[in-house]
């Protein structure tokens, strides 16, 4: 089980920013909003397989440049 730590989550949130900034076939004000807000329900999840889980999802939109 792979638990990712604070600075690796933050760091996936900045990608995730940037990403959806350069965005020009989608909605950005949409993307964005849904960003911030799965992280902010995201933080008081205490689950290691729901947090491996959401933190491999980010990843995963961000290597494929999918919208989940």
């Amino acid at each position: 089980m792979f638990q990712p730590s604070r600075q690796q989550i933050l760091r996936l949130y900045k990608h995730l920013i940037r990403y959806g900034n350069q965005l020009q076939l989608t909605d950005k004000t949409y993307f964005l909003g849904r960003i911030r807000r799965e992280f902010k329900e995201g933080r008081n999840i205490s689950d290691p397989l729901k947090i491996e889980f959401n933190f491999k999802r980010g990843e995963t939109l961000l290597r494929n440049g999918r919208i989940l």
